[in-house]
């Protein structure tokens, strides 16, 4: 395989070259530029797998580069205090943003990620241009895939795998936290696939009680149990021709296992009560939030139904592993929480953006998406604060040190208070700087107290 090469825009000749030396020693080939202008004049963008430019270039801004060099994966290098600038370059197609001072390790990481999920592109690309163009019933836009939003490369790779699934009938297992939109990508999958004029019926094996969970599937006949006063027909038989896609499959009874596998092995079903079987034509596409190998080897879950759930395994990462894809989704689901309620559309604070990206989201989307519907209630106004999301005591402990081994996120958040105070101290009100930093009154007055910051005249 050929060697990677990145394109570094940068006009800080120390962090160019400091950046330029971490990624020669990590093999990739480097080509360097210290405004957008000196980029597009001297190299061919295509040439490239990565740009990783700074947001503040000397001229044009470094986000120029995302329409100039189409196609290319754009990382913005920025910092806290640049984090709405750092929004609007994602929306404008940036693959990723990373703050600065970046650590090392990240910033390969990152790399890595962003590298090999475009040499996967690209070889997909390649690889289907020779067969005959076919129209995507779900497009896959700037923001996602299907209704599912992100642009982190573990994101761009699952929505990748999901375009190679979908058009077959292979029985799918997604596996991810609680949260993290598993019934989604199931949706894109049947969406994608020959079956999307089918019905796609979904199932939660949890909220179904054990007693009642075979006769929901499966159906039963009159008089096959008490209170069967007519037959019925199951959900496997409903989804006949289309997909069936069952959730917390973990959760599912053993003996209901054993009859889900004759249905994966011989397509055919049973009503309970009944003595015959009869075909189903139905793609099964499962999900968990458990460990079904270890749930298997404890002989809590059947192996062989185990194996053949997972012919393709789809893995949805969990939000706090997807970056800047959690500034995205939270700037998503705010606009569509206030068109929901028919308010105008509100923003976050400074200081609320910097709660959402160090919060470790264990509920994943659905507890953003439920942080950002109380804050919409609760706020007194159109900015949301930490304190409307309730996370900012948290953000505060972690970010607001002032004991001697305060983190650098935290002095970096200082100097964007300091920088923010200053510029705008001379047009607004404390209680409105207060009020867009997201903190009280006194929590600004000590602030500037701690850091020199002298407070304007009292005459406006």
């Amino acid at each position: 395989m050929s060697q990677a090469r990145i394109l570094i825009v940068e006009d800080e000749d120390i962090i160019r070259a400091s950046l330029r030396r971490l990624l020669e020693r990590s093999d990739y080939s480097v080509s360097e530029a210290g405004s957008v202008q000196e980029a597009e004049q001297n190299n061919n963008f295509g040439e490239f797998s990565l740009i990783i430019s700074d947001l503040r270039l000397p001229g044009e801004s470094g986000t120029e580069l995302i329409s100039r060099a189409t196609g290319v994966p754009v990382l913005i290098m920025t910092s806290y205090a640049s984090l709405n600038s750092a929004v609007s370059a994602m929306k404008l197609g940036a693959v990723d943003y990373i703050a600065k001072p970046f650590d090392h390790e990240e910033m390969l990481q990152r790399v890595g990620e962003i590298v090999a999920c475009r040499e996967k592109e690209l070889g997909a690309a390649l690889a289907s241009s020779e067969g005959a163009d076919q129209e995507k019933p779900c497009d896959d836009g700037e923001e996602g895939f299907c209704g599912i939003i992100g642009r982190h490369p573990a994101m761009r790779q699952l929505f990748n795998r999901i375009g190679k699934v979908a058009p077959t009938d292979a029985t799918v297992l997604i596996q991810g936290e609680s949260g993290t939109g598993k019934e989604l990508v199931a949706r894109a999958i049947h969406e994608n696939s020959q079956r999307r004029s089918g019905t796609m019926i979904s199932v939660n094996c949890a909220a179904i009680p054990e007693t009642l969970i075979e006769s929901e599937l499966f159906g039963h006949e009159k008089g096959s149990f008490t209170g069967a006063t007519a037959a019925r027909t199951g959900l496997i038989e409903a989804a006949n021709g289309g997909t069936l896609f069952l959730d917390e499959i973990g959760e599912l009874p053993l003996e209901a296992q054993a009859r889900l596998l004759r249905v994966l092995q011989e397509g055919e079903i049973r009503r309970v009560g009944s003595i015959q079987s009869q075909k189903v034509d139905v793609r099964l596409i499962a999900a968990t939030h458990r460990n079904l190998h270890q749930l298997s080897s404890e002989t809590k879950f059947r192996e062989d139904l185990y194996y053949r759930l997972k012919v393709v395994e789809l893995r949805i990462p969990p939000l706090r592993e997807r970056g800047s894809d959690i500034l995205l989704l939270a700037e998503k689901l705010l606009q569509r929480t206030c068109e929901k309620m028919d308010k105008p559309l509100y923003a976050f604070s400074p200081e609320a953006m910097v709660a959402i990206s160090q919060h470790p989201w264990p509920g994943n989307v659905r507890e953003l998406e439920h942080a950002i519907e109380r804050a919409v209630i609760l706020s007194d106004d159109n900015i949301v604060t930490p304190e409307n999301l309730d996370i900012e005591t948290r953000v505060r402990q972690i970010l607001f040190k002032s004991d001697a081994n305060e983190l650098q996120d935290g002095l970096t958040l200082e100097d964007y208070f300091q920088r923010f105070v200053l510029e705008h101290q001379d047009q607004m009100t404390e209680t409105e700087l207060a009020q867009k930093l997201g903190i009280s009154r006194k929590t600004l007055w000590e602030r500037r107290q701690r850091l020199g910051i002298p407070r304007k005249k009292a005459n406006s």
